[in-house]
């Protein structure tokens, strides 16, 4: 299966949507370069598809309950590090590793996430979509990613 990276995004704050980069280093073992989320541990790079935030978006045109203001949803409304296009990332079993550009290479470590309490996310669009369908990863090799760059899942 192969997709293509749409956006990347970081922040230097929690609690905000992310905001694009045309390109960024993943390092080993830590994630993104420059944002807020990377670390150690097993969700250190957030994924999210673009197929799921247009499906989403439908969603929240018929549902009263979801009360995001913005007419259009963006890459990085979620806080995902990397939106995905053509690719279908909740149904990829844990432990499967990915290719992206060049070098770099991540393992999905997550697919959804514990929503314990409305974060941020929750509260600004009255529903979120990472619990489901984010995949979070951890950096098994850095380089550098840059928007269009193909992903390709390794066997």
């Amino acid at each position: 299966m192969k997709g293509k990276i749409l956006s990347i995004n970081i922040s230097t704050k929690k609690g905000i949507p992310k905001s694009p980069v045309k390109e960024c280093n993943l390092k080993e073992d830590w994630g993104l370069a420059g944002d807020i989320h990377s670390g150690p541990g097993e969700r250190q790079v957030s994924l999210l598809a673009w197929e799921s935030i247009r499906k989403f978006s439908e969603k929240k045109l018929k549902c009263p309950k979801i009360k995001f203001e913005q007419e259009e949803l963006k890459p990085g409304d979620f806080a995902e590090n990397i939106t995905t296009r053509k690719m279908r990332l909740s149904v990829l079993p844990i432990g499967t590793r990915l290719r992206m550009g060049d070098k770099a290479m991540i393992e999905i470590t997550k697919i959804g996430k514990g929503c314990h309490r409305r974060c941020s996310i929750y509260r600004r669009m009255g529903d979120c979509i990472m619990p489901k369908e984010g995949v979070f990863a951890r950096v098994i090799k850095g380089g550098p990613v840059m928007v269009s760059d193909e992903i390709e899942v390794l066997k």
